[in-house]
């Protein structure tokens, strides 16, 4: 399904046996929590009695958007969803198409990113069928074109469950966006991985990505590395985050061996762009 983030591989998110065929399509481990999804911002009383007064007050402003809140598990959700975790990540996506199948199912909705496990997420229907076009049933699968992702990265991730929240995942819902809305400060993030995005090597594409702070840095490195393409978006970042996966996709699927990425400003949604970067170019470990 569409979302204004990426696309997502959505699932009953109420049903073990739809979950494990999330964990199976993509790859994923079993102990990679899912992101659930709500129709509306209202619903988080009903899957989330026990949400603190930071999620509540971060939902009313957040929701619908690119914001996830994690937040101690009802028990109408199973385990799995969460990677046996107590605690789930919850938000209400903005895409009207994605809203009104949840809605249509009457049921949450567990949607990780449509595509193979570590590798880049898709931001349109074609990117999800070239992902898991071989692996979906034609009598059962369902992909919903709703037109390219307006955002481009993944939501937000704001651990509600600790005192001071915690950024998890950098997204278009900015630290200081969080603090003005609880008017009270976020803590540096601590303890093991614990949802989606927090691995070090993620959104990698095949080619190799090499990071740079400037143009004249690219240019400098691309006259001495062969079969290397420059991407640089730094003077639109919204534009940057919006085509970020497709051109790391495109990149591969024109046989660039070395793609250098211009760095834009660590500010606002620069910031999970440059999250995003920083993971593609990092050391990767072997995919299932």
């Amino acid at each position: 399904m569409p979302t204004e983030t990426v696309y997502g591989l959505a699932a009953d998110a109420t049903d073990p046996v739809a979950l494990a065929r999330i964990f199976e399509v993509k790859g994923r481990p079993a102990d990679h929590p899912l992101i659930v999804h709500l129709a509306d911002p209202e619903d988080l009383a009903i899957w989330a009695p026990e949400a603190s007064q930071s999620a509540q007050r971060l939902a009313a402003a957040g929701w619908p958007g690119p914001l996830t809140l994690i937040v101690p598990r009802s028990e109408r959700l199973p385990a799995a969803v969460a990677g046996g975790r107590d605690s789930v990540g919850l938000r209400v996506p903005a895409h009207p198409m994605a809203r009104a199948m949840i809605r249509a199912a009457g049921v949450p909705v567990a949607a990780p990113s449509a595509n193979r496990f570590g590798a880049v997420s898709p931001t349109t229907a074609e990117h999800v069928i070239a992902d898991l076009g071989e692996l979906l049933d034609p009598e059962r699968d369902v992909v919903l074109d709703g037109g390219p992702s307006p955002v481009g990265v993944e939501s937000t991730i704001v651990d509600c469950t600790v005192d001071p929240v915690q950024i998890l995942r950098a997204g278009a819902v900015t630290a200081d966006q969080v603090r003005s809305v609880l008017d009270a400060e976020v803590a540096a993030v601590s303890g093991p991985s614990r949802a989606s995005g927090m691995l070090a090597s993620h959104y990698a594409p095949r080619c190799e990505v090499r990071l740079v702070d400037t143009a004249d840095d690219a240019m400098a490195l691309a006259a001495g590395t062969p079969g290397a393409r420059i991407l640089d978006l730094t003077t639109d970042v919204a534009r940057y985050a919006r085509e970020l996966y497709a051109s790391l996709r495109e990149a591969d699927a024109d046989g660039v061996r070395t793609l250098i990425a211009v760095l834009p400003s660590p500010d606002g949604l620069g910031f999970a762009v440059r999250d995003r970067l920083e993971k593609a170019a990092a050391p990767r470990p072997s995919r299932p």
